[in-house]
């Protein structure tokens, strides 16, 4: 149950006491509450706060505005808030091991993440993974580009050069599709982009990029990316 990260928190800084819900904004806005030196990846970088997501902006996961009310997460596959921030602490952030329901880190995002959850009860958000992965039509280009800069280049950066990307560690676009062919040898190089897009790490093609479900990220919008990218 959630109720097992309630506590309050009282950190230390230079002006005095620090309210344990800023400390925890304070970590979900920071890639280093993961502290493995291959992560750049902070709660904030696939989450938005706000009741609505901000406009030109595709997350791979739901708005956690009233997440700490929600009876659910990840599509009804977690049922204790704190198994589902590790899902994401393990798998996207590197996290050695979890988050466990009495560490200070813990019981700060709880306050944070119900701070910014003001109803009592909030309906479970669904989240939809394509199991079995399939082309998709190819769309409009001018789409593509749209749906590139508000889903893809946060983390990856610009296409081609990666200018601006968050991290080393993500990859290229196109560019990357070059070394498919020795990777995953006689799959067609889109099939590949839709597996990561659509499963992220859990299905062999490595890396720790979280995964979109449909709610996410449609088939339409997925098919106008793969035009953009020339795929």
């Amino acid at each position: 149950m959630a109720a097992l990260l309630v506590g309050v928190l009282a950190g230390c800084r230079e002006d005095g006491p620090q309210d344990a819900a800023d400390y925890g904004e304070a970590l979900f806005q920071s890639s280093t509450l993961s502290s493995s030196e291959y992560n750049s990846f902070s709660c904030a970088t696939c989450h938005a706060t706000t009741a609505q997501a901000p406009a030109g902006r595709i997350d791979s996961g739901h708005t956690l505005y009233n997440v700490a009310a929600r009876p659910d997460w990840w599509g009804g596959s977690e049922t204790r808030l704190l198994d589902a921030v590790n899902v994401c602490y393990v798998n996207f952030m590197r996290g050695v091991t979890k988050l466990g329901p009495d560490e200070p880190r813990s019981r700060a995002l709880y306050e944070y993440l119900s701070r910014i959850s003001p109803d009592a009860q909030a309906p479970a958000l669904p989240f939809t993974v394509v199991k079995d992965i399939q082309d998709v039509p190819r769309g409009d280009a001018t789409r593509g580009e749209a749906v590139y800069r508000a889903a893809c280049q946060n983390c990856h950066g610009a296409t081609h050069t990666g200018e601006g990307r968050l991290t080393t560690f993500a990859s290229v676009l196109p560019e990357v599709t070059r070394t498919y062919d020795e990777a995953f040898p006689g799959i067609p190089h889109a099939q590949v982009v839709i597996e990561k897009v659509r499963h992220g790490p859990f299905f062999g093609v490595g890396g720790t990029m979280p995964l979109y479900g449909k709610e996410a990220l449609s088939d339409v919008d997925l098919g106008a990316l793969l035009t953009y990218l020339g795929l």
